[in-house]
């Protein structure tokens, strides 16, 4: 039986449980591109699909708007998937556990992907839509957000008439954001060596922290696991000869890691411990706000792996303690935006190397280009290298934007009260499409999603339908 079929609007919601069911974390979105697909062909759409899933349908103007400019709707197929401990469920091969309270759609134990998924319900309900009046409809697809815009970066946008794009992957209602800052993922890589080492094996855990979304959250405070786990592992080699065997955190790039594990071989297993246990004090009070619940914890272990070497575990925890992670700078223009950041997001350990993945971002090209090439001298200095993907440009604030106004007013008409505008320091879609796009108008809205990116996740379903009616107000009156 349906868990959403008596919440309005039903026709939003319709589309969001079926996409539920279908498993598409990022770089699984064959499924949920053919879902797609099938839903064109169902009611004789145009469509285009590409090798990676991105798809655009259109859907020509409805009677009476058919010399209106298009209207591009926007929005990602891909969702991020984290699961509360001890949850068994494969996001890779099943759908999700939705459940209702009050007003708040979850998923149980996991990310509810709301972010974007509502955005695909929304595109879907105005495809299928009957008796909505609008322009020309180019509904855009994309997959891979949450891993670098990768399919954005790559789409052919030849198919697109329109130069007004309605982005639907913000999560605040009653915020129309218009700008973003640039980025890219900078990986670095430490070649490591393994040589057999006696001494007590330990394993160090961080753990219990906020985590959140690198774009959103990276000035509040917070603490990154994969930094805390560098710090433990330089206090407890301090304290006591301490050989790496392995460490890990982190599961996306543009995430603040929420837990982080380590294998060490250790010449005195209570001298390291203890040096541990005083740092995890420490941590205690530094993070009270942010993060309450954070736990260090070193405890011992057995591992068949063999350790590095003393000089490859000096250049790891050199990395790991030194690495930049964090706000950089603020603006000096725009009070408390964020101008500039970066996020050490994934971490792991293969036989022969350590592989660190940093979100760097900026809302100025050339800080963001600093950023990646100190990360380059650090690596470079301790014998590595580093490999740079997805990148893309700032998103520039338009002074004149018609799409802006029309819905702006139509905003002051259905809510009383003037809308916040805003650019921000997460990276979103537009501004690869401003790029692809020249004299491209954009705006991103979005109902209330609340900590998104964790199991925590919630949609509101009111303002779900709110922003609804709102989209379709808009396009009604695109003419």
């Amino acid at each position: 039986m349906a868990v959403l079929d008596r919440l309005e609007p039903r026709e939003v919601f319709r589309f969001f449980e079926e996409l539920s069911a279908i498993p598409h974390g990022s770089g699984n979105t064959g499924a949920v591109s053919r879902w797609c697909a099938d839903f064109a062909r169902a009611r004789g759409l145009e469509y285009h699909q590409d090798a990676l899933n991105n798809i655009i349908i259109i859907k020509e103007a409805a009677p009476g708007y058919e010399r209106a400019e298009p209207i591009i709707l926007q929005g990602h197929l891909d969702m991020v998937c984290e699961k509360v401990p001890g949850c068994r469920k494969d996001m890779a091969s099943e759908g999700l556990e939705l459940a209702v309270d009050g007003d708040q759609i979850l998923a149980c134990g996991t990310t509810l992907g709301g972010d974007d998924g509502i955005a695909v319900a929304m595109m879907l309900a105005a495809l299928d839509a009957k008796d909505l009046p609008h322009p020309r409809l180019e509904a855009v697809f994309t997959v891979d957000e949450e891993i670098g815009m990768l399919g954005a970066a790559a789409l052919d946008v030849s198919p697109l008439r329109g130069r007004r794009l309605l982005n639907l992957d913000s999560e605040a209602e009653g915020v129309f954001t218009v700008g973003c800052a640039g980025g890219n993922t900078t990986r670095c890589v430490l070649p490591v060596r393994r040589t057999e080492g006696r001494g007590e094996t330990l394993r160090v855990t961080v753990s219990g922290l906020a985590g959140g979304h690198s774009g959103q959250e990276i000035d509040r405070g917070r603490a990154n696991a994969v930094q805390l786990m560098g710090r433990a592992l330089l206090a407890m080699s301090r304290a006591a000869e301490l050989r790496l065997v392995s460490v890990d955190g982190g599961l996306k790039d543009n995430a603040i890691p929420r837990e982080a594990s380590a294998l060490v071989r250790v010449s005195d297993g209570r001298a390291a411990s203890a040096a541990a246990e005083e740092l995890a004090a420490a941590l205690k009070n530094e993070y009270r706000a942010a993060d309450p619940d954070i736990r260090l914890t070193a405890e011992p272990a057995e591992t068949a792996r063999t350790p590095m070497d003393a000089d490859s575990t000096r250049r790891c925890v050199c990395f790991l303690a030194c690495a930049p992670n964090g706000v950089e700078a603020m603006s000096t223009e725009i009070p408390g935006l964020v101008q500039t950041s970066l996020n050490l997001g994934i971490l792991t350990t293969g036989e022969a190397e350590l592989s660190a993945s940093f979100c760097v971002r900026s809302s100025i090209d050339t800080q963001k280009e600093m950023l990646s090439r100190r990360l380059e001298c650090l690596t470079g200095q301790l014998g590595g290298q580093v490999e740079r993907s997805g990148e893309y440009g700032a998103w520039e604030y338009r002074p004149d934007s018609p799409l802006r106004e029309l819905m702006a007013a139509v905003y002051r008409e259905q809510y009383g009260a003037e809308p916040k505008i805003e650019t921000i320091h997460a990276g979103v879609e537009c501004g690869l499409f401003a790029a692809k796009l020249p004299g491209l108008d954009c705006v991103s809205i979005g109902p209330d999603l609340t900590d998104i990116h964790t199991p925590r996740e919630r949609l509101s379903v009111s303002s779900t339908a709110r922003i609804w009616r709102f989209v379709k107000e808009v396009l009604r009156r695109a003419q």
